[in-house]
């Protein structure tokens, strides 16, 4: 089985700045090593519809953290990062 790599877009690294430090931890050791190996399914994994199609989602208690998976270059791209009041507006 491959592992996918992780790449954050530049609009994320700039979210990624006001982050909390013990939650961007959290993303960075249990959200990525599971992306890694399927970025498909899990507990807190949602594919998106409708206007966001051909997203997906990842909870993270009140946070969402979005991105696309590219297969056929074995990656996926973190787009953006919201608390879910603001996630779909």
């Amino acid at each position: 089985m491959y592992e996918f790599r992780i790449a954050e877009t530049r609009s994320f690294e700039k979210v990624k700045k006001n982050i909390d430090r013990k939650l961007y931890g959290k993303i960075v050791d249990i959200v990525y090593p599971q992306l890694r190996s399927n970025p498909f399914y899990g507990s807190n994994i949602k594919k998106l519809k409708g206007k966001f199609e051909g997203y997906y989602r990842y909870r993270i208690g009140n946070y969402r953290l979005f991105y696309l998976v590219e297969e056929e270059k074995i990656l996926v791209v973190v787009v953006d990062f919201r608390h879910r009041q603001q996630a779909y507006g």
